[in-house]
């Protein structure tokens, strides 16, 4: 299990929706055909759903939705909640039922379950890199189209946190904004008179004289965005705690580290999203 103090969960309703067009996209004009061709309408199965590395899970009830969408009399017994550890060769789930709806159901809940896993385990890794700093590692709205709610959901049960949802929940002034409002004071004044009490406004910047300037309009977060460490350290030091500090562009395992250790509260990266690799998990029918 993880160190949270909750673990993250994803309303079923989200779930539902997503994978019934996943099985739908899958299931294309005419069901699958190789499963009915080969097994009786009557026949059923039993099969094991095992973790073929070590990770961390994330996605075991949008699994169990793929299965229970095809046929609800499935039963879909995990040993695993979304946040766990698992090792090479744990079981993550026993499914019981129809085997074509079994075999149907299978690459769907599969796709969903080793991405969501991979996304979580490469997050946990980054995690641990800055575990003895006050620094947190956290996502971005760079993710896979229609999936960033799971995604960010699967950076969550991987230790790290989350950036905005979408535009709509946080105002982010990036580079384009200032230039076009007219320089970071005035892009800063513009977002605070527009925001409500409850949104917070951050801003980016690529220079200290920039983080100077942001820092006399005190927004609420200030993006350091490609700086290298030498100038995050003045960053911090110049900041002095008047705003959260977050640290972007270029982070990767290799560097995470010692962009943590220079009093950053925050570093964001694609990378836990974009460059994740699956976890290999397989699904195999027991023969008896």
């Amino acid at each position: 299990m993880t160190d949270h103090q909750y673990r993250p969960e994803l309303p079923r309703l989200m779930i539902e929706d997503a994978v019934r067009g996943a099985l739908l996209e899958d299931l294309g004009r005419a069901g699958d055909i190789t499963t009915m061709a080969t097994i009786g309408a009557q026949m059923t199965a039993t099969a094991r759903m095992t973790s073929r590395e070590d990770g961390i899970v994330s996605g075991i009830e949008i699994a169990r939705a793929s299965f229970a969408l095809i046929d609800p009399a499935i039963a879909f017994d995990a040993f695993v909640r979304d946040g766990d550890r698992v090792s090479k060769g744990d079981d993550l789930a026993i499914v019981t039922g129809n085997a074509r709806a079994i075999l149907t159901a299978e690459r769907t809940a599969l796709n969903y379950l080793m991405h969501l896993c991979g996304i979580a385990t490469l997050t946990a890794r980054y995690a641990a890199e800055i575990s003895h700093t006050r620094a947190r590692v956290t996502c971005t709205r760079k993710t896979v189209p229609g999936l960033r709610a799971f995604a960010k959901h699967a950076v969550r049960c991987g230790g790290g946190s989350t950036h905005r949802y979408g535009l709509d929940d946080a105002i982010l002034i990036k580079d384009n904004h200032i230039a076009v409002a007219g320089g970071v004071a005035a892009a800063i004044r513009a977002g605070k008179a527009f925001a409500g009490h409850l949104v917070k406004v951050e801003c980016e910047v690529t220079t200290l004289d920039e983080l100077r300037e942001a820092l006399a309009e005190r927004p609420d977060v200030i993006l350091l965005d490609n700086m290298e460490p030498r100038i995050l350290i003045e960053a911090v030091a110049i900041n002095d705690g008047l705003c959260v500090l977050e640290a972007s562009g270029g982070i990767s395992l290799d560097t995470i580290r010692e962009v943590a250790e220079t009093g950053v509260d925050y570093i964001s990266t694609s990378k836990i999203t974009m460059a994740a690799p699956t976890l290999d998990i397989g699904l195999d029918v027991v023969v008896r």
